[in-house]
This record gives structure tokens, C-alpha cells and sequence, in this order.
């Protein structure tokens, strides 16, 4: 892709993010993105930076941040990254997450989770199950 190429689509990028930041009503701040990112995207975090290079067209997120941002923006991935023929995309969204939204503190235990060593989260895997039984054990038949 030629630099022009790609600098005008990452300007065009850069528009749409914008504007679907407004739509949900978020500033179009680095650091309001790049925290707002960080809370729904598992992998390694973003810096303020790296969101000011996507507000100001000068990058373009790789695809699986891509889908994180459009999730979170309420609009389609390809909306966000190649724009809109016809002016409809919003009727296109990905299927929401099988466990439906999680609160901050569920993300964030899961997050903490993720860094754990694997014979740490099979303890934690155990306790869940544990309690889990336990409190099945106690609840009322139907």
C-alpha cells in the first residue's frame, strides 16, 4: 500500500472513530480511549499514545483491537475501519459476548486472572467449582 494510501485511510479512520465516539457521547480524549480500550481488551494494553496516533489518523488499529473498539463504539467492525456504502451499516453488529456484559470489577478480576501462573488459575478454577457445588447443594428444589 502506498504511504498516501494509507495515511488517507488512516485520516478517514480517525474521522469515523470520532464520530462514533460522539454518538455514545466519550471525548475524543487519548486517554479516555485508551482506558476505556484497556477495560475491554484482554491482550496487551494501549498508551495514551497509541490511542492519539488512531484519533489522529496517523495509524490504524490491527483487527482484533479493531473488533474490541467497535464493540465498545456499538457499530460494526467493517463500519469502523472501511467506512459505509449507502449510509446503513449500523443494522450489521457482531453477536454480543455469550456471557453478556460484564461490570468493570468482573473484567478487571479477569484481567488478574489472565496474569496468573496456570497452576494458580487451576487453584482458582477449583475454588469456583467448590463453591459453585456449595451453593448449588443449597438451593431450594423446584
Amino acid at each position: 500500500m502506498a504511504p498516501a494510501t494509507h495515511a488517507t485511510e488512516a485520516q478517514a479512520f480517525a474521522t469515523r472513530l470520532r464520530q462514533a465516539l460522539a454518538a455514545i457521547g466519550v471525548k475524543p480524549s487519548p486517554t479516555v480511549v485508551a482506558n476505556e480500550f484497556n477495560l475491554r481488551y484482554w491482550g496487551r494494553s494501549i498508551t495514551p499514545h497509541t490511542a492519539r496516533n488512531w484519533l489522529l489518523g496517523v495509524s490504524i488499529p490491527m483487527q482484533d483491537k479493531l473488533r474490541v473498539l467497535a464493540d465498545w463504539l456499538q457499530v460494526s467492525p467493517d463500519e469502523l475501519r472501511f467506512g459505509v456504502e449507502g449510509g446503513n451499516a449500523r443494522a450489521v453488529r457482531e453477536p454480543a459476548a455469550p456471557w453478556g456484559e460484564l461490570s468493570m470489577q468482573d473484567r478487571e478480576m479477569l484481567k488478574r486472572y489472565q496474569a496468573l501462573s496456570p497452576e494458580a488459575r487451576k487453584t482458582v478454577r477449583d475454588v469456583i467449582a467448590a463453591l459453585h457445588a456449595q451453593v448449588q447443594d443449597k438451593a431450594p428444589e423446584r
